[in-house]
């Protein structure tokens, strides 16, 4: 009784959501164009609307966003989120206006962003990882005593919050399709395995998949690997990012707010840019798309929406002498989020798919509110930054203790080295097409557990070494470049190939 009034909760929630959308309208629109065809009959109404949906493809449009909606839902028993988080803050906004010759100078640059060379030498970012991580560390459950069913060796690792993450038998059940007798995109399409064997057959599949516009299908279909030519389609296919008109005005919208507004929010995003991503070998031609994705992003109030499920609350500031009135208190920035150092190199590889800034800005925006926020927020979800590092260190501990033994005794703890890779899900530390297979594995499976096993993977393969190191400087040394890394191999050896 209880899953049934859930299910009829759940329901009534994305119908809500989905009435208010421009893809209901349309929906709506062509219903009642059809009714003027001649195979549309009075007796039959509803039935025959019907099909002439389905076979139109309207049905499989609206499939698709209530699959998106299952995704990003509101969780039933969250507490429903302060209406002042959905208002759009831009009253406060018009006090920092550009000059109309700024607004031109940048307008006539917007293409050209990375040639500005402004002084950034008085801005930092707000936090750095190792911040981040100690606040982790000082993580405490008040209800677990110390003592209370504790075993000694949970204590070898950082992270002290007894939360629930899989092993390696629950690990392989969950991620069936990586075992070592599936074809995989990442090994079986190398140049010495013939392209008749597994490529070829699996490249056509997903060319159905595309041409089906199934965002189930393709979803499934991702967890073995998405082919190159058809990534970006197969991306925005499961993330229901279509590019619509509409979508394409919101990114225009966005674009002049930039123009128009000045925020000290993005002196944050230029300096994280040339700090990061312009540093890059791989991403540094990318740096004036990276800025208008994230200048835009950092303006797009839709983005407030995840905070429903988010354990995190946007901060506010107040306008100019109203500090402490409640009423005058303002998210900032509009998106209620603040880039830290890195930020920008979740952008960065999702320029190698999509060279349309509005079908870029909106993969990313989508790939954001699903999963990057989980990785610099508190919270107990099996795909958050807390849950990860303590699946890390759970999975070195019981299948390489020695190794784990060794590091902690000398002063480095594995998750000192291995932090920062997962919250950037590895972006900036694999090769490009290496960091791509991991994020298909990702979205195949809407989890970011595979970024923790892949993290403990890379331990184990340079165990030998990490055996002979004395400090956490040779440690990180013997850990500095993991650009060759293959990382198809280490998830299946580290997975399926463990004794247990």
């Amino acid at each position: 009784m209880e899953e049934s009034s859930e299910l009829t909760l759940s329901i009534a929630h994305i119908v809500q959501r989905l009435k208010g959308s421009h893809l209901h309208s349309q929906i709506e629109r062509q219903a009642k164009d059809c009714l003027r065809r001649s195979e549309i009959k009075l007796e039959s109404l509803k039935e025959d609307v019907r099909s002439f949906l389905n076979k139109s493809g309207w049905e499989k449009k609206l499939q698709n966003a209530v699959y998106r909606e299952l995704h990003v839902q509101l969780p039933l028993s969250h507490p429903t989120a302060p209406p002042e988080q959905l208002k759009e803050p831009l009253a406060y906004m018009r006090k920092a206006q550009r000059p109309a010759a700024e607004q031109k100078e940048l307008t006539d640059k917007w293409n050209e962003m990375g040639t500005d060379e402004a002084d950034l030498s008085r801005f930092r970012p707000v936090y750095a990882l190792k911040d981040f991580l100690e606040v982790l560390i000082s993580l405490r459950n008040s209800n677990h005593g110390s003592c209370e069913d504790v075993s000694a060796r949970s204590h070898w690792g950082l992270i002290q919050v007894p939360l629930n993450v899989r092993d390696i038998p629950q690990l392989r059940q969950a991620y069936s399709e990586l075992n070592l007798n599936s074809g995989q995109l990442g090994i079986d399409d190398h140049g010495h395995v013939h392209p008749d064997l597994f490529e070829n057959d699996y490249v056509q599949i997903g060319k159905k998949v595309v041409v089906e516009q199934d965002s189930a299908a393709a979803q499934q279909y991702s967890r073995r690997g998405c082919p190159t030519g058809l990534r970006a389609d197969l991306w925005a296919l499961i993330l229901n990012s279509t590019n619509q008109p509409q979508d394409v005005m919101h990114y225009e919208q966005l674009r002049a707010g930039v123009i128009q507004h000045d925020l000290l929010v993005d002196n944050l995003i230029y300096k994280d840019v040339k700090l990061t991503a312009s540093n890059d070998d791989y991403y540094f031609v990318f740096e004036d798309f990276l800025y208008q994705v994230l200048l835009c992003f950092s303006r797009d109030t839709a983005v407030l929406e995840h905070f429903k499920y988010n354990s995190a609350t946007p901060p506010k500031s107040y306008l100019h002498g109203k500090v402490g009135d409640g009423e005058y208190a303002v998210v900032y920035p509009p998106n209620g989020v603040i880039p830290f150092h890195g930020f920008s190199m979740y952008v960065a590889p999702l320029c190698f798919l999509y060279n349309e800034p509005s079908k870029l800005y909106s993969v990313f925006r989508e790939m954001y509110i699903r999963y990057f926020f989980r990785l610099h927020s508190i919270s107990s979800s099996h795909s958050g930054i807390v849950s990860l590092c303590l699946q890390f260190e759970r999975l070195l501990q019981t299948h390489l203790p020695q190794l784990f033994y060794h590091l902690r005794l000398i002063g480095a703890q594995p998750l000192r080295i291995a932090f920062k890779w997962m919250v950037r899900a590895f972006s900036g530390y694999l090769s490009t097409d290496q960091l791509l297979l991991l994020w298909d594995r990702i979205l195949g499976y809407d989890s970011l557990e595979v970024v923790a096993v892949l993290a403990a993977a890379v331990f184990a393969f340079r165990a030998e070494n990490l055996m002979e190191v004395t400090s956490l400087a040779s440690a990180e040394a013997v850990l500095a470049d993991l650009s060759t890394l293959k990382v198809v191999p280490l998830i299946q050896i580290f997975l399926f190939a463990t004794a247990i």
